[in-house]
């Protein structure tokens, strides 16, 4: 009795932790998602790039927007270094009717994203991750063949006025890795709307 008590126990922690998601240092799983231009992107499609700026992310969430302009001038700035974003959207569009595909499409077509913004149909990947925010960033280097979780957390510290950034947390955790060293500051809150799941 007392060993099936014990299975019990480990298998609720286990379960338990996984639920988490990922932390830092943590190796991150791949993955395969329809794009809004009706192709799959992987991150094995990017040979060389030095890692990646996942950030979950949504239509209709005003935090979202409110960092629309900054994702894109992310992309410009760090892709070219090694560094792309991958966008996805981890919404339930029951309960986010304007988070579905469509709405996404024609979402990247008004701002003109300049990096893919995927669908996370199955909400598996912001699950595996641990995402709970919209916005909800994960930096992840290449190190010997694995995707190592780097960062976690928000954009920069004011998601209301761009203008009045004091800490670009994201950029300077890049800085950090392209300098050959990890982020100094490697987890910060995300500051969002929740992710509708599914219920």
């Amino acid at each position: 009795m007392k060993t099936f008590f014990s299975t019990l126990i480990i298998l609720f922690l286990s379960i338990n932790l996984s639920a988490q998601g990922y932390q830092i240092g943590d190796k991150a799983i791949s993955f395969n998602l329809l794009n809004v231009d009706g192709k799959f992107v992987a991150l094995d499609d990017y040979g060389a790039a030095k890692g990646f700026v996942i950030i979950f992310t949504c239509n209709h969430c005003p935090f979202s927007v409110a960092y629309e302009d900054r994702i894109i001038a992310l992309d410009q700035k760090y892709k070219d270094l090694g560094y792309p974003v991958l966008a996805i959207n981890p919404n339930d569009s029951l309960r986010a009717p304007s988070d579905s595909y469509s709405h996404m499409i024609v979402r990247a077509r008004e701002k003109g994203f300049t990096f893919p913004y995927l669908l996370d149909a199955d909400q598996s990947i912001a699950k595996a991750y641990g995402a709970t925010r919209t916005p909800h960033v994960y930096i992840l280097k290449k190190e010997h063949g694995a995707l190592v979780v780097k960062y976690i957390g928000a954009i920069d510290d004011n998601h209301e006025e761009a203008q009045k950034v004091k800490s670009k947390f994201v950029e300077e955790a890049l800085d950090d890795l392209l300098a050959g060293n990890n982020p100094k500051r490697d987890f910060t809150k995300a500051i969002g709307c929740s992710i509708k799941f599914e219920k």
